[in-house]
């Protein structure tokens, strides 16, 4: 590869790593000499990019740079395209929105308009059914901002039953979207298909504890995102628990 793409594939190494990472394992990754990491390193910092580190310590990029122009291959573009034909597919108007922004933003960004490619990418994300889409606003901004769901909800086996929930994490599957909630109910945690429920309110109230604490809980006691095996084929071991 030349000098241009090695840097560039430098920032992306360097952009997916949180912890520092040390200029053997980045020299490993480009198949390049750690002297070649050191050089690059350096003339990366002279154009700008705010990295911390030193040579034997380790190298990390900090928050906030951003290295223009965008650059990318065919396999990096057609994995932007799918994802966000995906998205687009889920029936949530605000990700639709935020899809066809983001690919926009992607074409513009980039040294030469992307946009006959991106429309002509040869890649198609069939949309998914309807199910539950009407709550699927509500309940991002429900987990992106830590709040309480009070809901009305319908077990598969038809009870009914008023719910306040800590909403955690929305799974994506074939024929169903289930959301993984602390019940407070069930004092546990629990499973919800999102075309189940009947209501949903969101007052405001923040959950007492972290999400980020409660994922963790919740990935040590599942070991895997479970559901309903019937409501989805691409579960395996355990059935999820019932709401």
């Amino acid at each position: 590869m030349d000098r241009t793409e090695r840097l560039f594939r430098l920032m992306d190494a360097l952009r997916r790593r949180r912890l520092p990472v040390t200029a053997a394992t980045l020299a490993g990754e480009l198949s390049v000499s750690v002297r070649t990491i050191y050089r690059d390193i350096q003339t990366l910092i002279g154009l700008g990019a705010s990295i911390d580190g030193e040579a034997g310590m380790g190298y990390v990029l900090r928050t906030g740079f951003f290295l223009p122009p965008l650059m990318f291959d065919d396999d990096e573009l057609e994995a932007l395209v799918l994802g966000a034909s995906w998205v687009a597919g889920q029936g949530d108007e605000q990700l639709v929105r935020a899809a066809r922004n983001v690919l926009a933003k992607v074409a513009t960004a980039s040294p030469k308009d992307l946009r006959d490619r991106i429309e002509d990418i040869g890649l198609w994300a069939w949309p998914v059914e309807d199910r539950g889409s009407v709550f699927l606003g509500q309940m991002r901004e429900a987990i992106r901002r830590e709040r309480r769901v009070h809901m009305s909800y319908t077990r598969a086996d038809g009870e009914y039953s008023e719910r306040v929930v800590w909403p955690i994490m929305l799974a994506f599957f074939e024929r169903a979207r289930v959301l993984v909630a602390w019940c407070e109910l069930r004092q546990a945690f629990r499973h919800f298909r999102l075309d189940r429920i009947r209501t949903l309110r969101v007052p405001g109230e923040s959950y007492p504890r972290r999400r980020a604490t409660l994922v963790r809980e919740w990935q040590k006691e599942m070991k895997m995102p479970d559901c309903d095996e019937r409501d989805s084929g691409y579960i395996q071991g355990r059935a999820g628990r019932d709401a």
